[in-house]
Parts: structure tokens; C-alpha cells; sequence
């Protein structure tokens, strides 16, 4: 059965390929989740419910285990071939994950039955982004959070990459809109719950080859476009279920 919708623009090949990489893996995907574990003010929920929105090809599976120890993973795409390769993945690394076939902005999960929703980088592919923020936020329990990280449009409409993935680009948003959509739908966070990852990979320039070498120092914190940005944001505790 093929979940794919007009809400969601599919990645091409080469995309396809890049999610299954050391780079992706290891400078991006462990990166981000390492970035929002440290963006916490409470102590982490105990063997939360956790869902990973976008899982893919399921490479976040075992950092998401290994950072935090959720008794319940669900992974949802809605691109069946992804699927197939993220029960490989979990099968692979010799734990459960439960797979569920749904659109982001329709999703096939109860209400206030979660205490993680991981959002990461798959926002940018959505077209109905509001519903898709107003689904995380219904399935979300009262006091559960939102782990969202994303590229932002400083990044998405570049050369590089407008001609190696595929993207809606007229919902693209700057890292303030992205955090002003969240606060929007009802979501809270401070200041100590967001970051803005200034990572050597986000220069479309140059690939950000001239920064990995240490042959140029990357701009200052309110000199440059933020390319990436990170929040952890939480569901209000008297949140009516």
C-alpha cells in the first residue's frame, strides 16, 4: 500500500542514497539528537513513548534508543519502501520498533498517547505543515515534548541543494518563523530550549569544506542566516486531553 500524499514531496535518488550515509548518519542525525537531549529543563520522562515522525530508513532507531531509553518505539513514514528499510534496520540492531504507514499530517496514532514526537529534518518536505504540527501536538500527552530540529530556507533554496533533493519551496521557513509556528500551535519553550547549529556541512558554497579544514572560522551568533535550528518544545501540562 503506497501512504505517499501530496502533503509530502519524495526525496530523489541521490537523497535517498545520502540518508543511508556515514555523513548523515554520523554528522547530522547523532549530531542532532545529541544538540536536543542538552536543550532539556526537566529531567528526560522515564521509559517515555517516543516517536520518531519521519523516521525514513530508520537510522535514528538505535540513537534514539541509546539516548532515551524509550520502553515504546513507533516509527512513522509515509513512504512504504522506507518502511521496509527501517524494519531491516530494526531487525538489524535486534530490537522492536513499531511501523506505522501514515502521513504527518494524518497521523494513524492516538491522541495524548505519547511523550516524545522526534521531528528531524523532515519538516521541510511537508506541504501542510500546520496540520502536521497540530497532529504532533494531539498525539502528544500533556507534558510531553516536541523534539523538532530542521533546515531552514537560507539553506533549502541554495543551488546545491535545489539541484541534488527535491522540496516544496514555497513553505520553506527561516528558523524565527519555524519557532513562531510551534509557539502558534500552542507548543512552550524558553530561550535554553533552542539552538541554532552553525554545522560546517550547512555552507552550500563550498559544502563547507573551507570550515571542516580550518581555513575559514565560521560568523558569529547574529552575523549570519541560520541554517539549521533545534527546539525542544513542550505540550502545556493542563492541556485538556
Amino acid at each position: 500500500m503506497n501512504y505517499l500524499s501530496d502533503n509530502y514531496v519524495e526525496e530523489t535518488r541521490f537523497g535517498f542514497w545520502f540518508l543511508r550515509s556515514h555523513t548523515w548518519q554520523h554528522h547530522v542525525l547523532r549530531v542532532a539528537i545529541n544538540d536536543l537531549r542538552g536543550l532539556f529543563s526537566e529531567s528526560l520522562p522515564a521509559n517515555p513513548v517516543l516517536l520518531d515522525a519521519g523516521c525514513g530508513q530508520g537510522k535514528s532507531f538505535g540513537h534514539l534508543r541509546q539516548t532515551f531509553a524509550p520502553q515504546r518505539l513507533i516509527g512513522v513514514d509515509a513512504d512504504p519502501h522506507s518502511l521496509e528499510l527501517s524494519a531491516a534496520e530494526a531487525a538489524r540492531q535486534g530490537f522492536d520498533v513499531e511501523l506505522i504507514g501514515s502521513d504527518c499530517a494524518t497521523l494513524n496514532v492516538p491522541d495524548a498517547s505519547v511523550d516524545l514526537l522526534f521531528c528531524h529534518q523532515t519538516f521541510h518536505h511537508l506541504v501542510e505543515q500546520e496540520k502536521a504540527l497540530a497532529e504532533f501536538y494531539r498525539v502528544l500527552k500533556p507534558g510531553g515534548y516536541l523534539l523538532f530540529a530542521e533546515s531552514t530556507e537560507a539553506y533549502i533554496d541554495t543551488w546545491v541543494i535545489r539541484w541534488l533533493f527535491r522540496h516544496p519551496m514555497h513553505v520553506q521557513k527561516s528558523a524565527a518563523q519555524y519557532l513562531e509556528m510551534i509557539r502558534q500551535q500552542g507548543f512552550e519553550f524558553a530561550e535554553q530550549n533552542v539552538s541554532y547549529p552553525y554545522l560546517w556541512w550547512s555552507r552550500s558554497k563550498d559544502f563547507g569544506l573551507l570550515e571542516r579544514f580550518g581555513l575559514r572560522q565560521p560568523k558569529p551568533f547574529g552575523q549570519r542566516e541560520e541554517t539549521l535550528v533545534n527546539v525542544v518544545a513542550r505540550k502545556p501540562l493542563n492541556e485538556a486531553v
